[in-house]
């Protein structure tokens, strides 16, 4: 039996609609809490944050790894394993041409992920 827990596929993340209402609407059942829960988690380091916003914000909706690598005061592999925890989340996809590897991001999971947390102001309620 292997280690790894199953993927929860509870939650359609690719969606264009968004998957729950607002956290300020109504409350996260526990499932899609779980779903939902590695990308917030992926967002939560600083070097995960700044890779996610260089690849969603660059030019032609991809960055090459030779990019995004001198960025950073960190290793190769070190911006490898940032950039794993990413894919892994659900929040890039990656494509490997030649010797270098291009990543985009999931801008329907950007959406859910946004509009859980969406606060509309007091006189719109």
């Amino acid at each position: 039996m292997s280690k790894q827990a199953a993927p929860l596929t509870l939650v359609d993340l690719t969606a264009d609609t968004p998957c729950c209402p607002p956290l300020a609407e109504r409350r996260v059942p526990a499932e899609t809490a779980a779903v939902l829960a590695p990308a917030f988690k992926a967002l939560g380091d600083p070097v995960r944050l700044r890779l996610m916003s260089m690849i969603a914000s660059a030019e032609g909706g991809e960055a090459c790894v030779c990019d995004l690598t001198p960025a950073f005061d960190l290793t190769g592999p070190t911006i490898s394993h940032h950039l794993k925890t990413l894919r892994e989340a659900g929040l890039v996809d990656a494509e490997r041409r030649g010797t270098w590897v291009y990543y985009r991001a999931r801008p329907a999971i950007l959406r859910q992920l946004a509009a859980l947390l969406t606060v509309e102001p007091a006189a719109a309620r």
